[in-house]
């Protein structure tokens, strides 16, 4: 056979063919290819017209093939299945962007984790890495493409995530063993918990108390090893409630009074204003960090 005896047809006849014949309708298969009802209808009948026979007849409000649009339909299926599979035929998937953010643990694990699935449900083109710093060591990833750091925000030329506030707290298992904890002065009969992080003195004095800062037991330079302990009922921590939330609102621990003092350093985002992918994941953030303060305050103002 020459190349003149061939009838090749279009590949846009043979697809309008196909889908109608799926589909039932022109109307049906031109949704699906993104083109007109007439345009679909126009294509079958240039088909029909090169091949000089009827592959379709109307039946009804409905559409139905004739004994030959049946036989040639297998073959037509045939075709574009392996025109398909053919991988140069095929779109190239985009590339997923890639983004690392490295956190201190107990922020990761109390404030990103429990919220990264509305991120990761709204973001699925970011192939999100998240990786644990350990703040009070200075030990961090220099590759990460945002970084969630405590400290002082001014001095990175950043701005705090959350304003959180401080509040003794304690389980109810050591308050059981302990002196009634009725004001600040009788935290002298209990063991305080201490973290270089958020030191006692500031509450100390907002309450009254000239007391230095507490010099004896083991010294956490991470906060949610400072709430573990607390939870063991080791001693009284002083917390964020943004940080130990589902524990108070458990009352896995207690709040011992409603004196409340800011904390000296915040938890803010470096480079203050990333781009690409780390832009949207730092609004992101932002406003998932804004809820848990609005949650923490509400709680505090329940307290009061």
């Amino acid at each position: 056979m020459t190349h003149a005896d061939l009838r090749l047809p279009s590949l846009d006849g043979l697809r309008a063919f196909e889908a109608v014949a799926r589909l039932g309708s022109f109307e049906r298969a031109a949704e699906e290819l993104h083109v007109t009802a007439s345009a679909v209808s126009k294509r079958v009948a240039t088909l029909e017209e090169l091949l000089q026979t009827q592959l379709l007849m109307r039946q009804g409000k409905g559409l139905q093939l004739t004994p030959q649009g049946r036989e040639y339909l297998e073959q037509v299926r045939t075709a574009l299945g392996v025109l398909a599979a053919v991988p140069l035929h095929r779109r190239v998937a985009s590339a997923p962007q890639r983004l690392r953010v490295c956190a201190p643990p107990t922020f990761a694990r109390q404030i990103l984790v429990p919220h990264l699935e509305a991120y990761t449900r709204a973001h699925p083109e970011v192939e999100l890495e998240l990786v644990l710093s350990i703040p009070y060591l200075e030990a961090r990833w220099s590759e990460a493409d945002l970084e969630v750091r405590h400290g002082d925000p001014g001095a990175a030329g950043s701005s705090a995530l959350m304003h959180d506030r401080l509040v003794p707290v304690a389980s109810p298992t050591l308050l059981d063993r302990l002196p009634a904890l009725r004001e600040p002065a009788d935290l002298r009969h209990a063991p305080l918990l201490r973290t270089p992080l958020d030191p006692w003195t500031p509450w100390f004095r907002a309450a009254g108390l000239d007391w230095p800062e507490p010099q004896q037991g083991p010294k956490f330079v991470d906060l949610g090893l400072l709430l573990e302990a607390a939870v063991s009922g080791q001693g009284v921590a002083l917390a964020r409630p943004s940080l130990a939330h589902h524990w108070l609102t458990s009352s896995t621990l207690v709040p011992l009074f409603s004196l409340t003092v800011p904390a000296a350093h915040a938890y803010y985002l470096v480079p203050p204003a990333p781009q690409g992918a780390a832009a949207g994941f730092a609004a992101w953030l932002q406003g998932a960090c804004a809820e848990v303060e609005r949650r923490a305050a509400e709680w505090l103002s329940g307290r009061a």
